[in-house]
């Protein structure tokens, strides 16, 4: 089969384009190099702009390994602060947890009810020809084969092979982030929010600019995590193990949480942000999700990021092919430029400033004795403003300087 796309990765990313590409009705073919289910490293909760995409694409959301929540509940230190999801003309006031195991694999099987083929234990490799990918070697099982697809999608993750050897590179002026997680035994299980702890400590007591999680599972268990950033100062001599370990200790008592009930091992990886990878467009193929640097440097987020640009390749790769002219594929640079720019240039000036020691702490222990702030940051960091709000982020940066000017407070 020469299909008219190829999808390399069958994360949230690839999945999302190929589903819409099919749609459309197209051919399409997703190569995935591991087998569904597949473990990844993801603190597993879905934001409203992740659900909003799910929806679209006609996820169930009653199958048993999806868990409802309906806010946040942020900490720093002694101080709690309960937030519900903001309401919003476009995005449901509510989010979820579900294990990317479960998601991706069901995911998969909403883009191959589109007529989407996916191939797992499949590896691709590109064969260019002056830039151009001119055919993909595919290898399953210790067999190769040569397809010839018009156009290419990168969505094979944060270290991207595919994209590597098409000469995409990450940005190292822009952030990332490092994260680890693992699964405990919990009763709290059920909880209907998911908690942060804003005041994240590294082994000498520092504060580190990131935050740690505790998401409910609805399973019996939680999803306990971290993540911090490279804007640190010091962030080559963080241990998200030791910083994990430190977690689990603070984690709030209601949990009930030990090291003795952690139930696998951490995992960890690397969180390239801000559309840091590029370039995004080739003359046949683009990249998206996590293999674009798509994360949302505010808060970490991934998934939501992976559906939206995985849709928005489609419709241009869909262009291209519907009018046989490769230069429309510019207009996903140009979508993606015009949607996410902004926003992501301050998101970028955010987690530079909490990256000079103390800041985090002052701004965490400040917001949460405000709750219109604090209301109002959790719109702006989930990216939830509405259109007559986008002013917000760069307001809302505005009042962190102005925080952290201020200095500690009394």
């Amino acid at each position: 089969m020469n299909p008219d796309v190829l999808v390399v990765g069958g994360g949230p990313a690839g999945s999302a384009a190929a589903h819409w590409l099919a749609r459309d009705g197209h051919a399409v073919m997703v190569v995935e190099k591991k087998e569904y289910p597949r473990e990844k490293t993801c603190g597993d909760g879905l934001t409203p702009r992740a659900i909003h995409q799910l929806a679209e694409m006609g996820f169930d959301f009653g199958v048993g390994d999806f868990h409802r929540v309906t806010g946040l509940r942020s900490y720093a230190g002694e101080l709690c602060l309960e937030m519900e999801w903001p309401e919003h003309p476009i995005y449901p006031n509510w989010g979820g947890v579900i294990r990317r195991a479960a998601l991706d694999s069901q995911v998969a099987l909403l883009a191959e009810k589109q007529g989407v083929l996916v191939r797992q234990h499949t590896e691709a490799k590109p064969v260019l020809d002056e830039g151009r990918i001119a055919a993909v070697e595919l290898t399953s099982h210790g067999e190769t084969e040569v397809i010839h697809p018009r156009f290419v999608v990168v969505a094979d993750g944060s270290l991207s092979r595919f994209g590597r050897a098409l000469g995409a590179v990450r940005d190292k002026r822009r952030p990332f982030g490092l994260a680890a997680r693992a699964y405990f035994k919990s009763p709290m299980s059920t909880d209907g929010f998911m908690e942060s702890q804003l005041n994240l400590h590294d082994a000498a007591g520092h504060t580190v600019p990131g935050y740690g999680w505790v998401f409910p599972m609805g399973d019996g268990t939680v999803n306990i995590g971290v993540g911090v950033l490279s804007t640190y100062h010091r962030w080559k001599d963080l241990n998200t193990t030791t910083l994990m370990e430190a977690m689990v200790v603070s984690a709030p008592p209601h949990w009930e949480v030990t090291a003795a009930s952690q139930l696998d091992e951490s995992r960890g990886g690397k969180l390239p942000m801000s559309f840091s990878v590029g370039p995004l467009v080739g003359r046949n193929w683009v990249l998206v999700g996590d293999a674009a640097g798509a994360i949302n440097p505010f808060n970490g987020e991934g998934i939501a990021y992976a559906y939206e640009t995985g849709r928005i390749a489609a419709r241009h790769v869909g262009a291209a092919i519907g009018s046989d002219d490769t230069a429309r594929l510019w207009g996903y640079h140009d979508e993606i430029h015009g949607t996410y720019d902004s926003y992501y240039r301050v998101a970028r000036a955010f987690v530079r400033a909490i990256g000079r020691p103390g800041v985090m702490k002052v701004l965490t222990r400040t917001g949460l004795r405000n709750r219109t702030l604090m209301e109002w940051t959790l719109r702006v960091m989930s990216n939830l403003m509405r259109e007559d709000e986008r002013h917000l982020a760069e307001t809302a940066y505005g009042m962190i300087e102005a925080i952290v000017k201020a200095g500690p407070e009394p």
